[in-house]
């Protein structure tokens, strides 16, 4: 049985070509999906154009702040105060009840920024539910100031306190996660005088094959 004998320069040219059309796939492919890319741009962070995922996202606060000041600055609660200074508002915990990790200033500044801007609040930042000033110089200044008029700071009229909490549910290929904004308005007395929660719900479905 004769075996054929292939020239070394033969197949060396078959390799040389096969290596040379598998690089021009590659390129090809890299060329093709580069192609199909995009340069970032500015959307409205809590517009349609932003990123929906299963995961709690920006637009998911900025909706939940919007509807939580406008629900309490409808209540009526903070006409109540007497006299013509605007109530004091200390923020408490916020607990995040999730398996996510964020800062919850997401909320909370959201909140305060409103509120303040509404005219009929305004916001400490020597007092917070942590035990910590927000700002420890702008504490050392309310110190400084109580020492030298003798005269103690208001107390707060309000704390703000809440949580967020998520629940999933799964039914064959269909994943759904329910984010509740929980949010509790306290006075002086330690009576709860207005609270409201927000729900956002989401569902995606995993493909067929894959993860």
């Amino acid at each position: 049985m004769n075996i054929p004998i292939i020239p070394m320069d033969r197949l060396f040219s078959q390799r040389m070509a096969w290596a040379s059309g598998r690089l021009a796939g590659l390129i090809a492919v890299a060329t093709l999906l580069s192609a199909c890319g995009s340069n970032p741009k500015y959307v409205e962070s809590s517009g349609p154009d932003t990123l929906v995922t299963q995961n709690i996202n920006i637009q998911d606060f900025s909706m939940a702040a919007e509807r939580m000041v406008n629900s309490l600055l409808a209540s009526g609660v903070l006409e109540k105060k007497e006299g013509d200074e605007p109530a004091v508002l200390a923020v408490s915990r916020v607990v995040n009840n999730t398996g996510q990790h964020f800062d919850m200033d997401l909320l909370t500044k959201q909140i305060r920024v409103s509120l303040n801007k509404s005219g009929k609040v305004l916001t400490t930042t020597t007092l917070s539910g942590t035990g910590q000033a927000e700002d420890p110089l702008a504490k050392e200044m309310k110190d400084r100031e109580q020492f030298r008029t003798g005269k103690k700071a208001p107390t707060p009229d309000y704390s703000l306190s809440g949580k967020i909490i998520e629940t999933q549910a799964r039914l064959n290929r269909r994943r759904q996660t329910t984010y509740t904004f929980q949010l509790a308005l306290t006075d002086k007395r330690g009576l709860a005088v207005w609270e409201d929660q927000e729900q956002f719900t989401k569902q995606s479905k995993r493909p067929a094959i894959g993860w």
